[in-house]
């Protein structure tokens, strides 16, 4: 869930919430708000690109954002555990506010309380909190200790019901796991708005979808929460998802919600956005919009998911994704993607070309974050696969210096060079390539983001290579007499 409201306590967030002033840059969208996810649970960013890279969110036409602090927030008191090594101040999320204030662009924390919990519950210390005792990703609702623990936080569902105490529960008669979720969602909602009464809880839609309109109809949540309905394919069904929104109108949620992907929904791994398919997701978005009446739709959350959970890889790094938020946005904005349109999004970006291809090149544009989707397309295409080329398909490696030469230390001495040139050769590109990144992702990101990033992209295929030029040396210091019989 989703949380708006207008004070910044020291544990939770809740900020402000007027959605006529931001509306006015509605133009002919459907969606009066166009919140961008910023998801800090992977390579959060620094304060510092924060403040570069939020007025092109206003400029290509964003007026909100939803940010996912995770442990990226500075708790304190008996929570301070849940802080990452690198977690913001409380200054520094001030200054975050701030800039968000200077863009008009309003603030929406999105806090997992409930489902998605792993960065609480993999601590020793809550750990008894565990809905399943072996998995850390949902709390027990049935413990007042969990809501205890969120407070005033608000969440989405996601393996509510296999514990043993849900177990237990759902067999006594007539409970269900729908007013399970039911309940445990007007609980902690009621508890947030006792406390903050003028904040207005969003709630993902996964666990409301199949629960009967009459059941819906009979508690308390719509009248508690607005449900997100999210959808990141570039296939959505239209008209499922016309029909869903008129259930929860039907139901007596007065306000309704979309969510759609501008990066981190097409792979766990996945280093570059493919621009087409989130472009094909808002489209379709847009379709959706207009099969409503025009006032069912408060927004939409342009979602950027930056892992698919705590324990995950990450995906796409976000200065990668600009140039997809920046199609999405202005179609959003404009109803389409015309040629006027892309021209627009190249003149926003300082490109002159939206094709991946081109992204490796000084035409990756202008914006802030560029010269980090220039390298890292470079990497992504050319990396690996330089590598494969010469380890796997050069006649001199596979025929002269095979694994099984390799493991026994012996080459034809002609064939050192044939091939240590080339290894070399490739090793230094790379190497002066990789370090410019590298110092371009420590602009943007923290060290321990870096080091992942260049561990789980870059190291393995230089390496490979380190080690054929290991092996070469090797064989080229070994015995004269050594040979294929040894």
């Amino acid at each position: 869930m989703c949380l708006m409201q207008e004070e910044v306590p020291r544990q939770e967030v809740f900020l402000s919430h007027d959605f006529t002033k931001n509306s006015m840059m509605s133009g002919s969208s459907p969606f009066k708000m166009r919140l961008v996810h910023l998801d800090l649970k992977g390579a959060p960013p620094r304060v510092c690109y924060l403040s570069e890279i939020f007025p092109l969110f206003r400029a290509l036409g964003a007026n909100g954002l939803l940010i996912e602090y995770e442990d990226m927030f500075p708790y304190e008191g008996h929570l301070r555990l849940l802080r990452a090594k690198h977690a913001y101040s409380p200054s520094e999320i001030k200054e975050i506010l701030h800039l968000a204030t200077l863009n008009e662009l309003e603030v929406i924390p999105l806090v997992q309380t409930f489902g998605h919990m792993e960065f609480v519950l993999k601590h020793e210390a809550l750990a008894h909190l565990r809905e399943v005792a072996l998995f850390p990703n949902t709390l027990n609702p049935h413990k007042a200790e969990s809501l205890a623990l969120v407070g005033a936080m608000i969440d989405q569902v996601y393996y509510l019901g296999e514990g043993e105490d849900s177990r237990q529960w759902l067999q006594q008669e007539p409970n269900t796991r729908a007013e399970l979720c039911l309940s445990y969602m007007e609980a902690v909602a009621s508890h947030v708005q006792a406390q903050h009464p003028t904040t207005m809880p969003l709630v993902w839609d996964d666990m409301l979808r199949d629960i009967p309109e009459d059941q819906l109809s009979a508690s308390r949540v719509p009248q508690l929460v607005e449900p997100v309905l999210w959808d990141y394919g570039a296939d959505l069904d239209v008209h499922s998802k016309a029909l869903l929104m008129e259930k929860y109108r039907k139901s007596g949620f007065s306000w309704l919600w979309a969510a759609s992907a501008f990066k981190g929904a097409t792979g766990a791994s996945q280093a570059l956005t493919p621009i087409e398919h989130h472009l094909r997701n808002h489209v379709q978005w847009l379709q959706v919009a207009g099969s409503v009446p025009a006032d069912t739709l408060q927004g939409i959350v342009l979602t950027g998911w930056q892992r698919y959970d705590h324990f995950s890889v990450l995906c796409e790094l976000l200065p990668v994704g600009i140039p997809s938020l920046a199609v999405c946005l202005q179609v959003l904005l404009h109803g389409g993607f015309a040629e006027n349109v892309k021209a627009r999004v190249e003149n926003f970006l300082g490109t002159s070309s939206l094709e991946a291809t081109d992204f490796r090149s000084e035409r990756a544009g202008s914006f802030p974050g560029s010269d980090i989707l220039n390298l890292i397309t470079q990497v992504s295409l050319h990396l690996c696969s330089s590598v494969d080329a010469l380890l796997e398909r050069d006649r001199y490696v596979t025929g002269w210096f095979s694994p099984y030469h390799r493991r026994r230390k012996f080459i034809h001495p002609v064939m050192i060079q044939h091939i240590q040139p080339q290894a070399l050769s490739l090793l230094a590109r790379w190497s002066v390539l990789v370090g410019e990144l590298e110092a371009a992702l420590q602009r943007v990101f923290y060290p321990d983001a870096v080091e992942e990033w260049l561990e789980e992209n870059v190291h393995p295929s230089l390496r490979r290579l380190q080690a054929l030029l290991q092996d070469l040396g090797e064989a080229a210091s070994a015995r004269p007499d050594s040979g294929q019989d040894a």
